[in-house]
């Protein structure tokens, strides 16, 4: 671990630091709002205002921070305070400084950024950072200057501080603080005299000390404020404290223009003589900032819209007023292959197209959102009819699926919609977004382009989805999942070629379960990939052990979608490969439509390297779906596998022998072989033989069943002859 390096000037850091007072008992309650929003901004769990004393640090404000290690030492802001720019750490882990602290071993910090907070004078006092426990690819340029931004906020906070103990101190010191302050500090009498002010005071309002000293305070103050002035004054004389909080005036200037200032008051001693200070700042620049920073933290910058925290505070507002409302999520089908395919400036092109289509296909009142990458919502103000907003959402999908013109390419997206409306689907803001978040998920689940209402039964599949993955993942812990297999024959003589290998699971109170009743789930959630692996691992160990008694006996495997988007399938069918013994030419990989057109920027170089190991590669459940024959153009499969829907019915259904027929045909013609799935009676399997189908599975030849029972029934002869 890399300590901090020293600073120059320690001596004069220590002494500067010490006239602001900071102790680690107490905060600086005027530096919460600017670690909110850096919160807010930059999307953290965690951010602070730290002070670096000599061998220790102190946190003046955070949020997300418990307990922490107060050692100077290991502090992150430690080394921040050592340079002049934002100090960013994408990955502590991967950082020789910090990949053996103990914050980083803990997993307390991975992704760090920090800015100095310096004195006028230019020492460093400590840091304003943000933090997340996990890392960030990514801090840009536009990142660093927002965060220095609220580090000079912060910077300002901490200098109204330093004057304030100076004023508490005594009067000579508060004039020497004054003279060397930024901020423009003003005293005056019991009679609202002023007696004294420094040189940002003159530049501020326009007069010399020789013009205005003497004058009465109401000269720099506008006409309505002055009541307010007088009022506080009375008060502190009385007795009252001037407390720490800002006074919000309009002041004026010399020459009459008026701007608004926050004025923070101080009041001493000379004798019995109460006297005050007052440190006013120039607010115009201030409140230009607030809606910079205010815009930052509530709208989106690329369309504009509000993002989901206005959003939600909007949606907030309108239930309290009891007002009726619909809420309605809007999801961008087919987004992220714009920006994989044409690249990120396309894709702002689509979302700020689409923005303005968005714009004009809702009602005038209605508050429309950006929510997410590929996400927006919209707030339909007084509406409460499911007929209206189900015709609003019929424009949005009409509207988002003219074709686009993005960056010299035709871009198409369609959109899906959910639909809730308060207070029938969510009495709580909450409650009204997660019904709508989940009538959007059915409404992708449908098909592209669709819409759906919120229905209760929406949320209690929710609940019975989140309570099946809490039972995947003690299944997948306790090993409850189980391999069998089914015997795939050579049509010609029946010899058995091989087997598919189908995952079953061993409930323990439910009893054995066919796919059926949990695949879904297991693909829907956490544990595909995972559990995916071990299927690849399990099959390849017991195909190996059968090729010891059939040398060229194949195992074929089903992959799950998720595996792809791991972006380790090639890494893991190479170990399992290693590992078993297995050699590649042995094992077939089942992928499906769905898998490729679900993400087909991610499978196909998985497929081509998956080739180039000698892997065989079987396109599953052919025929199904609407893009079957194109992928086959693209796509390296050596084998289809004819979908027993079609199967069961080709001697009995003209339109699907036609299909069976014509598949067997093409795949002669691309040199494909052809699996045919389901085969139930003696006749399909002659009648596939017959027409040049090379291989068969089904009940017909065998049931799934485990690894013993398998080599029992069906090892090796006890298939052979079935056609003849």
């Amino acid at each position: 671990m890399r300590c901090p390096s020293q600073i120059a000037d320690e001596k004069g850091r220590l002494a500067a630091l010490d006239d602001y007072a900071l102790s680690a008992g107490q905060g600086l309650s005027a530096l919460d709002p600017i670690v909110e929003i850096a919160i807010r901004m930059f999307d953290v769990p965690a951010a602070a205002v730290n002070i670096i004393g000599s061998d220790h640090v102190f946190l003046a404000s955070s949020k997300g921070i418990g307990e922490y290690d107060a050692r100077r030492e290991v502090s992150f802001c430690a080394h921040a305070i050592t340079q002049d720019d934002v100090m960013v750490v994408e990955d502590a882990q991967l950082d020789p400084r910090f990949h053996d602290n103990p914050l980083v071993q803990d997993g307390f910090i991975r992704f760090y950024a920090g800015v100095p907070l310096r004195t006028p004078e230019g020492h460093a006092l400590g840091a304003l950072c943000i933090l997340d426990s996990s890392a960030h690819a990514q801090f840009g340029a536009q990142d660093r200057t927002r965060l220095k931004e609220l580090a000079r906020l912060a910077s300002d906070q901490l200098e109204l501080r330093r004057l304030e103990i100076a004023a508490a101190a005594e009067p000579s010191r508060f004039e020497a603080s004054a003279a060397t302050s930024p901020n423009a500090v003003i005293c005056f009498d019991p009679q609202s005299c002023i007696s004294a002010w420094n040189d940002a005071a003159s530049a501020m309002f326009g007069h010399d000390a020789s013009d205005i000293v003497g004058a009465h305070l109401d000269r720099l103050v506008a006409e309505e404020d002055r009541p307010r002035v007088h009022t506080g004054i009375e008060k502190v004389l009385a007795g009252a404290s001037p407390g720490n909080i800002a006074t919000e005036l309009a002041a004026l200037r010399r020459d009459g223009s008026r701007f608004p200032v926050e004025l923070y008051w101080s009041r001493w001693y000379e004798g019995d003589q109460m006297h005050f200070g007052a440190t006013i700042r120039d607010m115009t620049v201030q409140r230009r900032e607030r809606d910079a920073l205010y815009h930052l933290a509530n709208f989106d910058s690329l369309t504009g819209l509000p993002n989901r925290h206005l959003l939600h505070e909007h949606t907030a507002k309108a239930m309290a007023a009891g007002q009726a409302l619909a809420l309605m999520v809007i999801g961008l089908d087919g987004f992220k292959d714009v920006n994989d395919t044409l690249g990120h400036v396309a894709g702002d092109i689509v979302l700020q197209t689409m923005t303005q289509r968005l714009l004009g296909a809702v009602p005038p009142a209605t508050i429309l959102a950006r929510v997410g990458g590929d996400e927006f919502a919209a707030l339909l103000a007084d509406v409460s009819d499911p007929l209206r907003v189900a015709a609003v959402a019929r424009d949005v999908i009409a509207t988002v699926a003219e074709p686009i013109i993005a960056d010299e390419h035709e871009v198409r997206v369609t959109a899906s919609c959910g639909m809730a409306i308060a207070p029938d689907h969510g009495d709580t803001v909450e409650e009204l977004i997660t019904s709508a978040d989940l009538a959007l998920f059915q409404a992708k689940s449908s098909g592209r382009g669709r819409a759906c209402l919120f229905i209760p039964a929406l949320r209690a599949e929710a609940v019975a989805r989140r309570m099946y993955e809490a039972e995947l993942h003690r299944a997948e812990e306790r090993a409850e999942f189980r391999l069998f297999y089914q015997p795939q024959v050579r049509l010609r003589d029946g010899a058995l070629t091989g087997a598919e290998a189908l995952i079953r699971w061993q409930h323990p109170t439910r009893g054995l379960l066919s796919p059926v009743a949990f695949l879904p789930a297991l693909e829907q959630g956490t544990l595909a990939a995972r559990v995916g692996t071990w299927v690849l691992n399990t099959a390849c160990a017991q195909a190996a052990v059968w090729r010891r008694q059939q040398s060229d006996f194949r195992i074929s495997v089903n992959l799950f979608g998720a595996q792809f988007r791991a972006d380790t399938l090639v890494a893991t069918v190479r170990e399992a490969l290693a590992t078993s013994g297995l050699p590649p030419q042995a094992l077939e990989l089942e992928i499906t439509e769905n898998i490729i057109l679900d993400q087909q920027d991610v499978v196909l170089d998985q497929l081509r390297e998956l080739r180039q190991l000698g892997v065989e590669l079987s396109f599953d459940d052919f025929g199904t779906g609407f893009a079957s024959l194109n992928l086959l153009r693209t796509y390296p499969v050596t084998l289809i596998k004819i979908d027993k829907s079609f199967t069961q019915s080709v001697r009995s259904s003209p339109q699907d022998r036609a299909i069976v027929l014509s598949i067997l045909n093409l795949a002669g013609q691309l040199g494909l072989d052809v699996v045919a799935e389901g085969i139930e009676t003696r006749e399909d399997g002659v009648f596939l033989r017959d027409h040049g189908c090379a291989k068969g599975q089904g009940y017909y030849f065998g049931k799934p069943v485990p690894a013993d029972l398998f080599a029992e029934q069906f090892w090796p002869e006890a298939l052979v002859g079935q056609l003849r």
